[in-house]
């Protein structure tokens, strides 16, 4: 499996690279936003780890640039802990993130994890009621209306809810499907993906029929 490392630190690139192929990968890297896009399109890489704050265009920019190019996991690396960056990073496309400093054991368990993740259920459509979910197009089509384009966690949620319609997923069940983890700034992100999906989804995103919650459980689809 092949990574790129698009980073403008010298010696972290090096660490990650080291670190990576240590454990077995390919590695391929990238000094500043330009040189990741073309390391992209030259070296067709199975997963991204982007620095958000790297030279133009930077990370968040690269990320959307690659994610209407191809549905590869992409890992930010960030040293802002600010929710609103993680927020926009995800909106970009992005599937996780990663705060800098890190050591580089855990960065390499959250690279194994998020490969994990990125496992689709099943490569052909999933229907529920008058929803179908087409995961290699990654598009969302309500009865005979058009198909919705989906970000990559957009998709993850929605084939975790559509395998169980009309039954509650809970909240816990769906961070650790989507992050593997369950801490306090993912469910902030994971209310902001639910509001996502029902401003695509909905008719009156305010008052859901179709992704409806269930009061101090979790979420669960309705789509008869």
């Amino acid at each position: 499996m092949r990574i790129l490392v698009a980073d403008d630190d010298a010696d972290l690139r090096a660490l990650i690279g080291f670190t990576l192929m240590q454990a077995g990968f390919d590695i391929c890297t990238a000094i500043d936003g330009e040189s990741a896009l073309q390391a992209f399109q030259r070296d067709s890489p199975d997963l991204v780890l982007l620095d958000i704050n790297m030279p133009e265009p930077n990370g968040l920019r690269v990320c959307r640039e690659i994610r209407g190019r191809s549905p590869v996991p992409i890992m930010m690396l960030t040293v802002r802990d600010v929710e609103e960056d993680l927020i926009e990073a995800f909106d970009s496309g992005a599937d996780d993130y990663v705060h800098k400093p890190f050591s580089p054991r855990a960065l390499l368990a959250r690279v194994r994890a998020l490969i994990r993740r990125s496992e689709p259920f099943d490569s052909g459509p999933v229907t529920a009621g008058k929803l179908r979910l087409d995961p290699e197009q990654r598009t969302l089509q309500f009865g005979a209306a058009a198909p919705i384009r989906l970000t990559p966690l957009e998709l993850k949620a929605m084939q975790l809810l559509m395998i169980t319609p009309g039954r509650t997923v809970t909240a816990e069940k769906l961070l650790l499907h989507l992050w593997g983890r369950a801490t306090a700034r993912e469910r902030r992100t994971l209310k902001q993906l639910i509001y996502r999906l029902r401003h695509k989804i909905e008719t009156d995103a305010s008052a859901p029929e179709v992704l409806q919650t269930t009061p101090g459980a979790g979420y669960k689809l309705v789509a008869d």
